[in-house]
């Protein structure tokens, strides 16, 4: 059952649907790749656990050609995020321990690959933009990443001065040397 109730402080005065059980969750969505994502990582072991870890290192995106006018205007941000599945991703725990700490943390408190969806995100410098085929930098994915979506990255949405980052802060400056082990894989 579906409840509606007024959200007093919404700019438009619109209503605020509240889940009640999971009866109201569908089962079930379907994506299609958009493309494709090649780097020079072939095994999860030994590569980098997020884009700070791989400073410089190129990649590319083979975009499906049906879909290369929606790159147009692109080419104008330095930086997009990537939506991705962890395709070599199978299961899952609620309670892991993230490449990032020694104990357990909820799975949905940290960017661990093995998740109910298995689907990650990074932002990547993007270098060039040809036909279907984008160059980025800073590539932390594995070879053969199918592609969800692009977004650009727009520093006045995506970048909070006042963000905490939970039990991250006290270690989330390792990431830049952390490489993946085989806790995450199949």
């Amino acid at each position: 059952m579906m409840q509606k109730t007024d959200q007093n402080n919404s700019r438009n005065s619109e209503e605020k649907t509240v889940i009640q059980s999971s009866e109201d969750i569908p089962d079930s969505f379907t994506y299609t790749p958009i493309g494709i994502v090649h780097s020079p990582y072939t095994d999860t072991a030994g590569m980098p656990i997020q884009p700070t870890g791989a400073e410089g290192v190129r990649g590319t995106i083979i975009l499906r050609p049906e879909l290369s006018p929606g790159l147009k205007d692109l080419q104008e941000f330095s930086h997009i995020i990537l939506i991705y599945a962890f395709h070599r991703s199978c299961g899952y725990s609620l309670q892991v321990t993230p490449f990032l700490d020694t104990v357990q943390h909820g799975v949905f408190a940290t960017r661990a690959p093995k998740r109910p969806n298995a689907i990650g995100l990074s932002t990547v410098r993007l270098i060039d933009i040809r036909d279907n085929v984008l160059t980025i930098e800073n590539v932390d994915l594995l070879d053969g990443t199918p592609l969800l979506d692009i977004k650009p990255y727009v520093p006045a949405f995506d970048v909070f001065s006042s963000a905490k980052a939970g039990w991250l802060d006290k270690t989330s400056q390792e990431a830049e040397s952390a490489r993946s082990d085989k806790r995450f894989s199949i």
